[in-house]
């Protein structure tokens, strides 16, 4: 038998997951199921419970995370555009007044600083000069009117500014806030992993499986008849390739997920086989309708007992890294029969199902 290769106790970034599918080995011990409970007492029902709990305050904290930083993010957006708009006003203040600072020196230059009478005695035409003394002054008028109005509109983005300023700052402060509460979550669910997957450790090592966990889950939210076995993983080794930690062929698809992961049955059916103690660890075996059987290997606990029907989405157990297994994974498999030997490529099995992995 090829020593237990060495598991790395890091979670993230998820490892490159292995299945080690040897025929080699005593065969996996059936399931004794043995009641765990489910009344919060310490043990392994506790823990699987205490693992799915955290997974689910996780989630939670990573979505308002991302809510707050994406809040955050268009408040820091609209201050920049308020800096522009500003920006542009505090020019147009400035070129008006450099407009109606020349109005007042042409006023000047054409006798300003004489008396109206003197001017009247020394123009060539009074009418021209009365004219242009009116236009000057509408000008005049004109632009310190504009000057006024566009100062207000400065003045009203600058006060825009500091608001939106303010809002941001708030809305960093309640960001930074929310990502500290999602490390310490995480750091907590860390640690209840690597204790959920000691649990399995010592029942696959012992050969004597755990009964059931029973779980509090959410109802299946799809109403397709066929789904993925995890959510947010990354396919590590797949259907028949070589690799030097397995004999002969990989027999499955890996699912690169963290230790705890709910584990979904893709389909309606019975399950026909709980086992563990040997390559595959952990495992649970499910009967289809259409004669076709799926395995979900290296579990850390499972929820449900033999014999127990099972439909779409339904958690029938927590992924792991018992048995031959070289990190925290889900390794799938679709047979025809229940046994190992039987497979056929489960991504094509499951897109012929309407589920495109």
């Amino acid at each position: 038998m090829r020593p237990r290769p060495r598991r790395s106790r890091r979670l993230l970034p998820v490892p490159v997951l292995l299945c080690a599918l040897l025929a080699l080995g005593a065969p996996p011990a059936a399931a004794d199921h043995e009641s765990d409970g489910a009344d919060g007492s310490d043990g392994p029902s506790s823990t699987s419970a205490r693992v799915a709990r955290l997974y689910e305050e996780a989630a939670r904290a990573t979505e308002s995370y991302e809510a707050g930083r994406k809040a955050a993010q268009a408040q820091r957006a609209r201050v920049r555009e308020l800096d522009r708009l500003l920006a542009q006003e505090h020019y147009q203040v400035a070129v008006l007044r450099e407009d109606l600072g020349r109005l007042a020196s042409a006023q000047y230059r054409t006798g300003g600083g004489l008396s109206m009478t003197v001017r009247l005695l020394l123009a060539d035409s009074p009418d021209a000069l009365l004219r242009g003394r009116r236009a000057l002054g509408q000008a005049d008028l004109a632009v310190t009117h504009t000057v006024a109005r566009t100062q207000q509109a400065a003045d009203r983005l600058d006060a825009a500014k500091r608001s939106a300023d303010q809002a941001r700052k708030v809305l960093d402060q309640r960001t930074a806030g929310l990502a500290q509460l999602k490390r310490d979550i995480e750091a907590k669910l860390e640690t209840a992993q690597w204790a959920l997957q000691d649990e399995a450790d010592a029942a696959a090592a012992a050969g004597r499986c755990r009964g059931a966990v029973r779980l509090d889950q959410p109802e299946p939210s799809a109403t397709d008849a066929w789904v993925p076995p995890v959510d947010s993983y990354e396919l590590s080794a797949g259907f028949d390739s070589a690799g030097e930690r397995w004999a002969g062929r990989h027999t499955g698809q890996d699912f690169a997920v963290d230790i705890g992961a709910p584990v979904r049955a893709v389909g309606e059916g019975r399950v026909v086989r709980v086992a563990c103690g040997g390559p595959f660890g952990v495992e649970v075996v499910v009967r289809h309708a259409d004669g076709y059987y799926t395995q979900y290997a290296h579990l850390a606990a499972v929820t449900v007992d033999q014999g127990e029907a099972v439909g779409a989405g339904q958690w029938i157990g927590q992924a792991g890294t018992t048995g031959n297994s070289t990190g925290p994974h889900l390794h799938f498999e679709a047979r025809l029969t229940p046994e190992l030997g039987s497979g056929v490529d489960p991504v094509e099995w499951l897109e012929e199902r309407g589920v495109t992995l």
